[in-house]
Parts: C-alpha cells; sequence; structure tokens
C-alpha cells in the first residue's frame, strides 16, 4: 500500500522506497497513489500552490527519505518538490493529476523566476539553502520545471565551493545530496561523490542495521561508489 491517508511525506517515501529497490508499481496503485496526491495540490499549507502536508507535519516537519529531518518552510518547500517527483514517476495519465502537477510547476516556476531576479543569486541550481536546493535538484531529475542541464551543473558547481572537512558540503544534508549526486550523469557530480567517498566507504561498509534509513544510506554508499 502506497498511500498514507493522514502523512503526504509517508505517502511519497513509499513511492520513493519502492523506486530505489526497483520494484514496478502495479496499474491499480500507480493510479490511486497519483489521484490522491493530486488532490492535495493547493490545499492550506502547501508552498507555492503545489502539494500540502497536514497538520502534524506542518508542525512538526517531515523526514527525507534518507532520514534527515526537515521543518518549518523548507520541509513544505521539499514536500512539494518530492509530491511533484513522484507524480512522475507514477505515470499516471489522468485529467485531474496533469492538471495539480501542472499547477505545481507554475508554483515553483515563479519561485524560480523570483530567485532569479535577485541580484544576489547568480547560480540558476541554487533556491534559498542547501537543503531546499537538492529539493529542487531531484525534482529536476524526474523531468519537471525548466533548464535541468543549467540547473544541475551549477548546483553541483556549487558543492565544490562549500566542500567542508569531513567530506561533506556546509548546509547540504550530507545523504539527501549525495541521493540526488548519485542520479546525475555529469562529471561535477562524480567529482563531488569522489569527495564523499571516505564517508561513503566507511558506510558501505559497516555490518547491517536494522534502522530503515541505515540500510537505505548503506545501499545508497554502495550504489554511489559504484559511478566512480
Amino acid at each position: 500500500m502506497l498511500i498514507n491517508r493522514t502523512s503526504l511525506s509517508q505517502t511519497v517515501d513509499a513511492i520513493n522506497a519502492a523506486q530505489f529497490a526497483g520494484r514496478a508499481f502495479t496499474v491499480t496503485e500507480r493510479n490511486q497513489a497519483a489521484r490522491w496526491i493530486a488532490s492535495r495540490q493547493a490545499l492550506p499549507g502547501a508552498y507555492a500552490g503545489t502539494f500540502a502536508g497536514f497538520p502534524a507535519e506542518r508542525s512538526r516537519g517531515i523526514v527525507l527519505f534518507t532520514g534527515e529531518r526537515i521543518a518549518s518552510a523548507s520541509a513544505r518547500h521539499i514536500l512539494g518538490e518530492e509530491a511533484s517527483r513522484a507524480l512522475r514517476l507514477l505515470r499516471v495519465r489522468d485529467r485531474k493529476v496533469t492538471r495539480a502537477l501542472e499547477a505545481a510547476d507554475d508554483g515553483l516556476m515563479q519561485c524560480l523566476a523570483r530567485a532569479a531576479a535577485d541580484p544576489r543569486n547568480r547560480n540558476p541550481g541554487l533556491f534559498c539553502c542547501g537543503k531546499c536546493s537538492v529539493g529542487l535538484w531531484r525534482n529536476l531529475l524526474s523531468g519537471g520545471l525548466n533548464q535541468p542541464e543549467e540547473r544541475l551543473r551549477g548546483g553541483a558547481l556549487h558543492l565544490r565551493s562549500v566542500r567542508d572537512g569531513e567530506h561533506g558540503w556546509r548546509k547540504f544534508p550530507f545523504w539527501y545530496t549525495v541521493l540526488a549526486l548519485s542520479e546525475l550523469d555529469m562529471s561535477e557530480a562524480k567529482a563531488e561523490l569522489k569527495h564523499a567517498a571516505p564517508m561513503l566507504e566507511r558506510t558501505a561498509t559497516r555490518p547491517a542495521s536494522s534502522s530503515v534509513y541505515a540500510r537505505r544510506r548503506q545501499e545508497l554508499a554502495v550504489r554511489a561508489l559504484s559511478r566512480l
């Protein structure tokens, strides 16, 4: 069952988990989940006309696929990007679903246009902060929005300038960032995965864990290292 009727973030997480595991969706799953997500478009609490989480998600935040907890406006924004991505993964041809996704795209594009008008922001691959930028990249990687190559390359290039001394990046959640980089077929992304390699190698070789997020991180580490 993909749908959690009290949590948009957990519904999106179930879709991401199936995709990550390579499990095909049944036609019924795809249709039901897509229509349910689409029904959350522009409800109270939705970011920029995207898809709204439930009151508990807005007050306590959400947990990303890779285990990091995100709160406040960032949670609303990332949930909108991730829900849009989930709809694209489901590939449902339905008028209401299509209209909801188009409306969400329009809202996000307006946000990107405002960001581009800010003279302090000269990088089209960034949006307000590190964690929200990765949410943007994930949506772009699924085929959403516009200028995907320019935005993704700009984002990956920016990471080089914010590397920290622990094989990660300042203000960018490590595992969520690695998740996006592992799907990005660009030399700039590969360079950042090489930077992260020592942390990835330590994680990949740890004993198996009972924690779902630890298992995901371990599998992600293995996949990311395989790209080097």
